[in-house]
């Protein structure tokens, strides 16, 4: 399930502040797309953090949440504002060694309901480790939600999600590229690359 906040409105939102960007672009995934959403720059703005932290808590906020988490580096910040607006507490895995994990005296107790938050999703594939380490401690999946929805609406994590903004992005594999096959020099933006 999506915002009821206007596609349009939103994109503006994100151009406006840079946040979308056109190029060839490898993703956290692995995979390759002509377009990047950089979420920091948007949600460096107060405003538009509390815009978007305030959708993904409205449609959460009767499912008696006790415990958001997100995965570092990108859902931290909203992450922490949507726990703040639900008033619960807030923690977050973090890559050790290319394993995800909690860490930082954080954890996660038997039965505790649990929101995972994310900044932009393409394969789910933060969201998955932090789903698995939900199950491990014995946590309760309650949903997830994320801002940025890139999986032209494929992805489901056996529980109630929600994003902002679900867009259809082109995405290749590596080796299938156009953008490769042309020679355009490729940025790797995200919290694992060079940006």
């Amino acid at each position: 399930m999506s915002s009821k906040l206007p596609k349009n409105e939103i994109l503006d939102i994100f151009r406006e502040t840079g946040a979308l960007l056109e190029g060839h672009f490898q993703l956290t995934s692995g995979l390759h797309s002509p377009q990047y959403f950089q979420c920091a720059r948007v949600l460096q703005y107060p405003k538009y953090l509390h815009l978007f932290a305030g959708e993904i808590a409205k449609h959460f906020e009767y499912n008696d949440i006790e415990l958001v988490i997100s995965p570092a580096l990108g859902g931290i910040v909203a992450g922490t504002e949507v726990g703040r607006l639900l008033g619960v507490r807030t923690i977050f895995a973090e890559r050790k060694n290319g394993k995800m994990e909690i860490r930082r005296g954080f954890e996660i107790h038997p039965g505790e309901c649990s929101l995972i938050v994310e900044d932009v999703v393409t394969t789910g594939g933060s969201v998955f480790e932090v789903v698995d380490i939900l199950r491990t401690a014995r946590g309760t999946l309650s949903g997830v939600g994320y801002i940025v929805d890139r999986s032209n609406g494929q992805l489901t994590f056996d529980s109630k999600q929600f994003s902002v903004l679900q867009l259809d992005v082109v995405t290749y594999k590596a080796e299938e590229c156009p953008l490769c096959q042309k020679g355009e020099p490729i940025t790797k933006p995200g919290s694992r690359g060079n940006f």
